[in-house]
């Protein structure tokens, strides 16, 4: 994506698996996020697949994720916490504040084939490229 200053906000979720790793990840954005758009990226993202049909019980996990070399990425839904903007509650009968510019996703991968030692080597190859 080239954007280091990009904020990033990742929980690692460790449970006994025997090769993959998860992440809860949340991102802040400087403009409010459109889901269709943030799909559009992702499907089309080489290393990515995406795994997000909760009706149909599919998601990242562990064990879909292991002996792939691409990253499942699921649950993508907008994160109320940043860029806030105050709205009636439907609760409380106050006021509360909701947001549109963050992103949340929960991401699974094979930390075997998509590890360290095979993003060093596609980041070589791109370097090699340029």
């Amino acid at each position: 994506m080239d954007l280091p200053g990009l904020p990033v906000s990742c929980t690692c979720v460790r449970i006994p698996t025997l090769r993959a790793h998860a992440e809860a990840i949340t991102i802040e954005t400087e403009k409010p996020v459109d889901l269709d758009r943030a799909y559009a990226v992702l499907n089309s993202s080489p290393g990515v697949a995406v795994a997000d049909d909760l009706s149909a019980n599919v998601y990242p996990m562990p064990l879909t994720a292991t002996r792939k070399y691409d990253v499942e990425v699921g649950r993508v839904r907008k994160n109320d916490v940043f860029g806030e903007r105050t709205l009636p509650s439907p609760l409380f009968y106050d006021l509360h504040t909701v947001s549109d510019n963050g992103l949340d996703l929960f991401v699974c991968g094979d930390q075997l084939l998509r590890g360290a030692a095979l993003n060093a080597v596609i980041i070589a190859e791109e370097v090699c490229l340029k």
